[in-house]
């Protein structure tokens, strides 16, 4: 059982003792000092934060307790109840809020749940201000709990999905016309969680006439590992091959990750929602992209085609952000399936994603397997290398690049080794004594033994 602590914010298994799982002590502890920080950005303020959460067992409890704690800590709640990450990153900004709290442990299985935070740009907090929450939670036995009559407020605001929905359809590369005369019959698998309410509604808004609901029911009882990777995704497989359906989409439990299956019942690959939706983009307007170090080169491939520069970012949706707010990037992400697109707003969005994707192959008038053979073909292998406590791993990744010192090398996280065709990118867990070991090629047996080889170069560095 796990409770796990980062800038990012707070996550575990529900239930056991204080301080190992994510027990109410931790919520509260968590979420006072969140609204101290919060505080301490806006001492002349009157505080609003907007709450949200995914439809996992727990969750009610959790916002209960995350509700309650701030307004005993002086901050206005302003609760919109099962919703999406996406979601309630747009309704901070909509709502002109201090902050947000997204109640949900994303891809995690049913027994765990998290508190992730964000600022009054409906963005995950930066490093400085995450370690400053973690800091302040250690110090729980001096937080200052309001008096009576110093208490905030609570008020529950309706609709928030409806207004993303909105936003999304008026986007100028959105294309509603397109996607219903293409007459699309759509699959959409959401894992029993709040996907279930919001894809189908945007679907319906964009024009598709035919959608087949799968797991849409948000009660959080998981009907598989929530996860969007294939081993998980042979039901909705099946599916689309007996029903002949056009396109399917699947989504993790809060909705900022989307997985795309083709019409022969095959993923489209994860990393390819994001090249996929670039493509289209760029198609329309020239200019910069994003990704982080351990996506695929194809984003970086297209973008090149179409004229623009591409950049990579360390791994994490805050580092790609501030990535793609420096370079003026028009769309980014990450390759487990995150869109971000700008011109909405900050944050993976499986919403966005979806439109976008739709209009895209709505007036290229083709299949999905047709959309997916258009771009660059490259597999991922992704393999760790257990190590003993007494090793020094940043040492270790130092010998790499002095190793392959004539290669391109890029070590704002950890260290990626460029080749002519394929790249390996080695990073430290922050966890656990392991190497992190994700390599890429032009087939999947190239890249296996790439991170093979650099697997025995490792060994030997340890052993002299």
């Amino acid at each position: 059982m796990t409770l796990i602590k980062s800038i990012s914010g707070i996550r575990g298994t529900i239930g056991a003792t204080q301080g190992n799982n994510l027990t109410p002590i931790d919520i509260v502890k968590f979420t006072a000092a969140y609204a101290l920080i919060l505080e301490e950005k806006y001492p002349e303020q009157n505080l609003r934060v907007v709450v949200g959460r995914d439809a996992r067992v727990s969750g009610e409890m959790v916002n209960h307790l995350v509700c309650g704690t701030l307004i005993s800590m002086g901050v206005n709640v302003l609760d919109i109840g099962l919703s999406t990450t996406p979601t309630v990153e747009m309704e901070v900004l909509h709502q002109k809020a201090n902050g947000g709290l997204i109640l949900t442990a994303s891809h995690n299985p049913a027994q765990w749940n998290a508190l992730k935070l964000l600022d009054e740009n409906g963005e995950f907090f930066s490093a400085q201000l995450g370690q400053k929450v973690l800091d302040k939670a250690e110090q729980i036995d001096d937080i200052q709990f309001c008096s009576y009559d110093k208490l905030g407020t609570y008020q529950q605001v309706e609709n928030a999905i409806d207004r993303h929905i909105e936003a999304v359809k008026k986007l100028p590369l959105v294309d509603c016309n397109a996607i219903a005369n293409a007459n699309f019959s759509v699959a959409v698998d959401c894992v029993n969680s709040t996907g279930g309410i919001a894809i189908p509604k945007l679907l319906k808004a964009l024009g598709v006439q035919t959608i087949h609901e799968l797991n849409c029911t948000p009660n959080g009882i998981f009907p598989h590992n929530p996860e969007p990777l294939p081993e998980h995704l042979t039901t909705i497989s099946e599916f689309i091959k007996t029903h002949k359906v056009d396109v399917g989409f699947v989504v993790d439990p809060d909705v900022d990750r989307l997985a795309i299956m083709q019409e022969n019942g095959e993923c489209f690959g994860e990393e390819y929602t994001l090249v996929a939706v670039a493509d289209y983009i760029l198609n329309q307007q020239k200019g910069n992209t994003v990704s982080n170090l351990s996506s695929s080169q194809a984003l970086k491939d297209i973008t090149l085609q179409h004229g623009g520069q591409y950049f990579a970012a360390a791994v994490g949706e805050v580092n790609v952000v501030q990535k793609m707010k420096d370079c003026q990037a028009i769309i980014g992400g990450e390759g487990n399936g995150g869109v971000i697109y700008p011109q909405l707003h900050y944050g993976r969005d499986a919403l966005v994603g979806i439109a976008l994707f739709l209009s895209s192959l709505a007036k290229q008038n083709c299949t999905c397997s047709q959309l997916r053979q258009s771009f660059p073909n490259y597999f991922i292998y992704k393999d760790r290398m257990q190590l003993t406590e007494n090793i020094n791993v940043d040492k270790i990744l130092e010998k790499m690049k002095q190793l392959y010192s004539s290669n391109e090398i890029i070590d704002i996280d950890g260290v990626k080794i460029i080749f002519p065709h394929e790249w390996v990118h080695l990073r430290k867990s922050n966890t656990e004594p392991i190497i992190r070991i994700y390599a890429e090629s032009k087939d999947m047996e190239a890249a296996k033994n790439l991170a093979n080889t650099i697997k025995e170069h490792i060994s030997k560095c340890i052993d002299k």
